[in-house]
């Protein structure tokens, strides 16, 4: 059912998305886990078109947040402003009330604003003043970034960080995928004609089954064991955290689930702990100067951990 689920929506996005399979599988991966997703890569690899492919392809309500440098919280959360007609405080909610956000350049934005996103990604409400509205479900957050040594960007913090289920990054295409690019945008914009294809109740509903594919008992602790590597690793300063085992837990399971599988496998903790890990570890200073990268480090961490076998 899941697996027919992804296709139906791997499809739909394909309709303009010119190859990217992987990226589209991480997408829906984190749709299915009710996590978020930080698309880094430099300016015009097509991050915020694959952002706005999900949100069409999905009947669900829609804003884009353009972060800048002179963009307040209240922007994103919303503000109490005085009615005179009725003479009393009324909310108007900000673009964060909505299933699908795009928060476009987020690291162009400056810390205090980027902070107003940690309690809405984490627990699905916001607090204006001290009041606390609920965020509609499903939400998603798709933050893209340009890498941080461009011009005009403000590093995201740990915190931020450790609220993204996943981090990727699109890359360049082919030879073969640039050109059906520019065939494919010749006439027009695909993204205009898009249609959705999955609504909201679909989703949640493929989120709740999500949840029981079966984890083995040594599946369970091969989970917790590469996690926890990462925290006496001699080159990590900050390893993974509870949080990250739980990201990496349910990724293992929506990605057996699109896979057509009611189990999980150590290929598929394999397959993705890179995504979940590497954007949550920081390494030390000597081991930056020694030109090592956490995408290494995790890589090292997942073959040295024992996998489980059967008996």
């Amino acid at each position: 059912m899941i697996a027919e689920f992804s296709a139906k929506l791997r499809e739909n996005i394909q309709k303009v998305i010119v190859g990217k399979n992987e990226v589209i599988d991480l997408t829906l991966i984190a749709l299915l886990c009710e996590g978020h997703l930080l698309l880094e890569d430099v300016p015009g690899t097509g991050k915020t078109t694959l952002a706005k492919t999900i949100a069409k392809s999905l009947a669900c309500s829609f804003q884009r947040i353009q972060f800048t440098p002179d963009l307040l919280p209240s922007d994103v959360t919303g503000i109490y402003y005085y009615n005179q007609k009725i003479q009393e405080f009324e909310f108007r909610p900000g673009p964060i009330f909505s299933q699908i956000l795009l928060a476009d350049e987020i690291n162009r934005a400056t810390p205090r604003t980027q902070s107003a996103l940690l309690e809405a990604m984490q627990e699905r409400q916001t607090t204006v003043d001290i009041s606390t509205h609920k965020l509609p479900r499903p939400f998603l957050v798709m933050a893209t970034q340009n890498p941080i040594e461009l011009e005009g960007t403000f590093p995201l913090p740990e915190a931020q960080l450790d609220r993204f289920l996943m981090k990727i990054g699109l890359g360049y295409p082919t030879e073969s995928e640039e050109n059906d690019i520019l065939l494919r945008f010749e006439q027009s914009d695909p993204l205009e004609e898009l249609n959705s294809v999955v609504g909201p109740e679909e989703i949640l509903a493929m989120q709740d089954r999500v949840r029981s594919i079966r984890v083995e008992n040594s599946m369970r602790f091969y989970i917790a064991n590469v996690c926890r590597a990462t925290r006496s690793h001699p080159d990590i300063e900050l390893g993974a955290s509870p949080r990250a085992t739980m990201a990496l837990y349910r990724t293992c399971q929506a990605l057996a689930a699109i896979r057509g599988r009611e189990f999980v496998l150590p290929d598929d903790v394999k397959e993705i702990a890179p995504y979940i890990l590497t954007h949550r570890l920081i390494i030390g200073a000597k081991t930056r100067l020694r030109g090592r990268q956490p995408q290494d480090i995790v890589a090292e961490v997942v073959d040295t951990v024992a996998v489980p076998v059967e008996a």
